[in-house]
């Protein structure tokens, strides 16, 4: 009996010894390495402080940017992987552009090839996690769907998402008068109506119709409750090769098959029946038959359209002759939706949060809308009257440089790269390896935003905006894997604040938490208490 327990004990020891050795095998990876590197916390590498929810991710990723001041580049751990965080603009714009052949992918499902291309999932199908040729054919496919010009098409279909959502508080208003509201919530709603609309072809209204299947199954997907969804949304944020490889789905039955049947059924109706409607709907549909095509006009120039948005390369111009599925269409309409429903909401949230804190650019926010509003003498805004005003634009590049809802960027080396910084630092980053470049860190770097903890936006006028360094303000990402959607994100988030502040104000409340503080997650950036402001009517405004 006591070999029998000797044997037992000993089996154990060597098992915990193996799995010791495994969890630990990388601990030692940058030692030969020219570069800084944070020591790992055993099993959970540098990123203890997140998965224990001691820190919320934009906290987390801007004190390890801070960790190592005097370097350009220095190594942590995800986890027990080791990766690159970059720090030198310079060094990201070589990384995500220059030589972007060595890192074309995202880390995500990198690593897991055979699974991801043998995988019918949605989200393995997603422009985010499509890889290699596949991603530059469908980028390809979907870059002329985000030009301005179809913007332009797009906007009648945001404004009247804008202006019914008014319309809504204005009669709670008048009956009630002010209105006390979560802001989260309330631009969820918006957001899902816009989507709705715009990517799917269906008109929603979630404010007269609260639990409507749309947004319901949206915030199943974004905001998932109860155990199972939460780890699956955690185990794709930190392992999603590890969760492809295993065949977990990122969505339920039910969710899966209302996204697919929402594409099939719409794409097939306008078929029989010759509809033609200025949506993403229609927009695939013509990708699928190949009559999309990139056309170039001024309003495509970043310049026109805003200080953040970000240009399409030559990636997104070529031409290819691959034939899409139904399915891998659909998965475009869901990385829309999944893309535009909580990041929009949340923007649009702490946008309201800084104007209530800040009253002075609020009013002068204010006075351009209105001014713009008396020299449309009663006819609608259009798409050219938005991007014509300029301080919304300055304070709209200001909310994504104080809340960076992208937080970081990432890419997989592909194949083996040699850094060499011309100055004694070289050392090669292996195939696999995941770079990071810290947006979080760059936007708030006093180099770079002097007195960043205020807001500011001057810091993007005419007069200033030439003294923002290249690479250092990053919100829709750097590189041909930018953020297709950055025309769409600033078009929703300038319209709605367009027509809710032309008919309110924002004001703090009793409820208002004034320094807001962020709830302690990993994955998702949201208010510890919500973001509680009153609508006040503005007088004189009974309609918008």
């Amino acid at each position: 009996m006591l070999e029998v327990s000797l044997i037992t004990v000993g089996v154990v020891l060597t098992l915990a010894a193996l799995a010791y050795r495994y969890i630990t095998r990388n601990d030692f990876y940058f030692a030969d390495k020219a570069i800084p590197f944070m020591k790992p916390t055993f099993a959970l590498g540098n990123l203890g402080p997140l998965v224990l929810k001691k820190r919320n991710i934009l906290e987390h990723f801007k004190i390890l940017y801070d960790s190592f001041p005097d370097a350009k580049v220095f190594g942590i751990f995800n986890l027990t992987e080791p990766l690159y965080m970059v720090r030198d603009p310079e060094m990201a714009k070589k990384i995500a552009v220059k030589d972007f052949d060595h890192f074309v992918d995202h880390t995500g499902m990198t690593g897991a090839s055979e699974a991801v291309e043998n995988s019918h999932m949605l989200v393995t199908n997603t422009l985010v996690a499509l890889r290699g040729n596949k991603w530059r054919d469908m980028r390809a496919t979907l870059s002329p769907a985000f030009t301005g010009s179809k913007m332009r098409q797009m906007f009648t279909l945001i404004a009247e998402c804008g202006q019914s959502m008014v319309e809504f508080y204005q009669d709670k208003t008048r009956s009630e008068g002010p209105q006390v509201v979560e802001m989260k919530e309330l631009f969820s709603r918006f957001a899902n109506d816009v989507i709705a609309t715009a990517a799917f072809g269906l008109k929603v209204d979630s404010f007269k119709e609260q639990n409507n299947e749309f947004y319901t199954l949206g915030k199943s997907v974004s905001q998932p409750t109860g155990v199972l969804p939460a780890l699956k949304m955690l185990g794709y944020t930190l392992a999603p090769r590890l969760m492809v490889k295993m065949n977990v789905d990122f969505l339920s039955r039910e969710q899966d098959k209302f996204f697919r049947g929402v594409v099939r059924d719409t794409m097939k109706t306008r078929q029989e029946q010759n509809i033609y409607r200025p949506d993403m709907i229609e927009l695939l549909m013509q990708a699928k038959k190949g009559s999309l095509k990139h056309q170039t006009t001024s309003e495509d120039q970043p310049d026109v359209e805003g200080f953040a948005t970000v240009e399409e390369s030559q990636v997104g111009l070529r031409n290819h002759d691959r034939v899409w599925t139904d399915d891998e269409l659909a998965a475009q309409a869901f990385i829309f939706f999944f893309a535009g429903f909580e990041t929009v909401s949340i923007t649009l949230s702490l946008f309201s949060y800084e104007l209530t804190k800040n009253a002075d650019i609020q009013a002068k926010l204010y006075q351009e809308i209105l001014a713009t509003e008396q020299q449309l003498n009663g006819q609608p805004l259009t798409y050219e009257n938005l991007q014509s005003m300029k301080y919304l634009d300055m304070v709209t590049s200001e909310v994504l440089r104080v809340w960076p809802i992208g937080t970081i960027v990432d890419r997989c080396c592909i194949k083996d790269y040699v850094y060499d910084d011309g100055q004694g630092c070289r050392f090669t980053i292996e195939k696999g390896k995941t770079v990071f470049v810290s947006i979080v860190g760059l936007h708030n770097d006093p180099q770079y935003f002097p007195n960043p903890d205020k807001f500011d936006p001057e810091r993007f006028s005419d007069e200033n905006r030439h003294n923002i360094k290249p690479n250092t303000y990053l919100p829709f990402g750097i590189g041909p894997r930018n953020c297709i959607g950055s025309r769409f994100a600033l078009m929703e988030l300038k319209t709605i604040i367009y027509y809710l502040l032309l008919n309110f104000s924002f004001e703090v409340h009793e409820k208002t938490q004034i320094p807001l503080r962020m709830e302690k997650s990993p994955n998702r950036l949201t208010p510890e208490k919500g973001i509680w402001l009153e609508l006040r009517p503005r007088s004189g405004r009974t309609k918008n």
